[in-house]
């Protein structure tokens, strides 16, 4: 292996080994994401289903309606 290539490999072990142990002995201190990550992530469920919801039921669409048999071909002009 090339003297650089080795020396560049070290470096990046030695890097990796240091920040390893500088997360190991840091007290972990809860995020906004700890605290209320599943709180946020269940309003915006609920509230993108209420808002959905509230949409579909005041189109007044029927649903599954088919135009086979309902719709006629109009006559031909020449």
């Amino acid at each position: 292996m090339f003297p650089l290539a080795r020396a560049a490999q070290s470096l990046v072990a030695r890097g990796i080994q240091h920040t390893a142990v500088r997360g190991a002995h840091r007290k972990h201190e809860p995020t906004f994401h700890d605290k209320y990550g599943t709180m946020v992530l269940l309003g915006g469920a609920s509230m993108f289903t209420a808002v959905w919801t509230y949409v579909f039921t005041s189109l007044n669409v029927e649903w599954g309606i088919s135009p086979v048999g309902r719709v006629t071909p109009s006559e031909w002009r020449e």
